[in-house]
Order: C-alpha cells, then structure tokens, then sequence
C-alpha cells in the first residue's frame, strides 16, 4: 500500500495549524471502482496523524444532518432538559417520515433508528441560547445555529467537516469534552455499535436533503488495544439506494486499515 505523507494546513475553529495527512491509495481505489464522491479522515490519536482519502473534501464543511444527535445528546443532558438518555420524550402525534418515528421514546432508542421528531423535542427543550452557547462551547463545525433551534443541524446554517468531526469525535471518546464525565460516558453508551475481537465500534449516520446533490455521513470511532481511532466519512448520495453505503464503504475502509 502506497501512502504518500504531506504536511497541509488546516482551517479549524479559527485556528491554523500544520497536519500530517496521510493520502492512502487503497481508499482512493475503493471510492474509484464504486463510483463515489466522498472523503474518509481517520484519526489515529496516540500518533495524532490523520489518514484517508481527499484532503480538500475533509476540510470542507457540509451540513451534520444526523450526526448532530451525539452532540444533540451532550447538550441535553448537560442542560438538564433530559436527566437521563432513558427518559421518554414525545413524538409530537403527527404522521412521521417512518412510521417507527411515530412513537414517544428515549435518546437511546431514537438514537438507534435516527429518530428525527425525538430530537427536536429535545432541541425545543433546550432552548435556543442554551443550545448556541453549547456548540459554541464545543467549538463545533461553524458553530451557527442561527435561530431556528430544531431545524439547524437538517437545513442549516450549522455546517461541519469530516476533520472537525474527527478531532470532535476523539475528545468525546477521551471523555475530555467539556461536560461532566457521566454525560460523556452515557453518550458514549448509546452510540456504541458493535464489539469483537477486541475492538470496539461507535457511530451515527446522517444524511442532508437540503444541497443538491444529497450528502451522507458515517462518523464514529473505534477502540482497539487501548487505542482510540475516531473517523469521517460524507459522499454524495445520488439515489435512495447510497443508504446503505455509507455504512458499507465505511466498514471496507476499516477493514483496510485493520480496524474492522
């Protein structure tokens, strides 16, 4: 495997700062031979080198769509608008997107099915300073909600990068964000996926309809051998059918890095 190791500059928070990036060409073949426009960053944070494919599409910001429920679910609970992710919020009793929408639940299972109505419950109860003064607190993305508090994170103006949610999500997985540590670990504990041979797999989807053409994310990270290894992946998402790819091309990149 070929990889070429540059040293870029990068655009964060408002912050530049040199990085070493790592283009590797397995990826690059990967996302050739289906077909896709996309971008993956792995975060390697013990070595804090970054590794993927499409350095310029990783500093490019887009729309969180879904991905927004884990930082939804910090500020949340930090908030007190929920005291726990088992705490039952309400639907709202309108015909939804998906009919397993329709029901009133907690963040842990409306984490798992995406459930759009539950967290704009939640956002309302939030409120929107609150929520401003929270993304700017984790410094997230572009950090403009704007003022519409339970729509920003579906049509905008909050925008964010595959780099800016690898090195959000790495804090997150080091329990150093700036919230109480049993906050960070009930997240955590709702987005965990999977766990085998060692390693351990979080992650959220999401997918924008707002730009044209669509984007889908798959964001997440694994722990293995007492390393944590956090990871972006968006692309344009040009049928219905790109559902499931996020989740499969992502699972082929891992599988190329040995972390899946």
């Amino acid at each position: 495997m070929k990889i070429i190791t540059i040293i870029v500059s990068l655009l964060l928070s408002g912050n530049v700062f040199a990085l070493e990036w790592q283009e590797n060409s397995k990826i690059a073949e990967l996302f050739s031979n289906e077909g896709i426009k996309g971008t993956f960053v792995l975060y390697d944070v013990s070595e804090e080198r970054y590794t993927g494919y499409n350095i310029e599409r990783a500093e490019k910001r887009f729309m969180p769509a879904s991905t927004f429920k884990i930082p939804n679910s910090l500020i949340g609970l930090s908030s007190s608008a929920v005291k726990t992710v088992d705490d039952i919020l309400p639907y709202g009793g309108k015909p939804q997107f998906l009919k397993s929408w329709e029901n009133d639940m907690s963040l842990r299972d409306a984490i798992k099915i995406s459930n759009v109505p539950i967290y704009q419950e939640l956002a309302r109860r939030i409120g929107l300073q609150s929520m401003q003064d929270n993304v700017t607190k984790l410094k997230y993305g572009n950090m403009n909600i704007g003022n519409i508090v339970d729509t920003f994170w579906l049509e905008g103006p909050l925008e964010i990068s595959a780099m800016e949610q690898v090195n959000f999500l790495s804090q997150l997985a080091l329990n150093t964000l700036p919230y109480p540590a049993e906050i960070q670990n009930q997240v955590r504990e709702i987005t965990k996926l999977e766990e085998s041979d060692g390693r351990v797999l979080y992650g959220k989807t999401g997918w924008t309809t707002a730009p044209n053409p669509d984007i889908g994310w798959w964001v997440g990270w694994v722990t293995h051998n007492d390393k944590i290894y956090s990871f972006a992946l968006n692309m344009d998402m040009d049928t219905d059918e790109y559902a499931n790819k996020r989740i499969e091309i992502g699972r082929a990149i891992l599988k190329i890095l040995g972390l899946y």
